[in-house]
């Protein structure tokens, strides 16, 4: 199988164990054909991104012990649906990705211009 690529060409980095997330929830943001809403954002979890994905019908926030989801909190690190994110974005609520382990595939929504605007592993940050 060949090796995963992040945005920037290099090899896909974890985006969270704790919680663990991922299609596979081996903590990358990895995808495959099944992978429907791709996968593939590692986003960090903020206030105003919780409320607007519960807003639009996919509660992050909110215990599931029934498929042993804890919930997320803000500064939780998440692997997001590609579309779920360009939507938080033209909504102007986006929360930060982290580069390193955000899949190549979400390049063909988006521009690596944009995700490096809200990079946290970047050296210019969005204020």
């Amino acid at each position: 199988m060949a090796e995963e690529l992040n945005v920037l060409g290099q090899a896909l980095q974890s985006c969270s164990v704790d919680p663990m997330t991922g299609f596979f929830r081996d903590g990358c943001c990895r995808t495959h054909p099944e992978d429907l809403g791709q996968h593939v954002v590692c986003a960090e979890m903020t206030p105003d991104f919780l409320r607007f994905s519960r807003e639009r019908g996919n509660d992050l926030s909110t215990p599931r012990p029934e498929y042993g989801f804890s919930g997320l909190q803000p500064g939780d690190r998440w692997c997001l649906c590609a579309t779920r994110w360009v939507e938080a974005l033209l909504d102007g609520v986006a929360p930060p990705v982290v580069l390193a382990a955000t899949h190549e595939a979400v390049l063909e929504l988006v521009s690596l211009e944009t995700l490096v605007d809200y990079a946290l592993d970047w050296p210019k940050r969005r204020p």
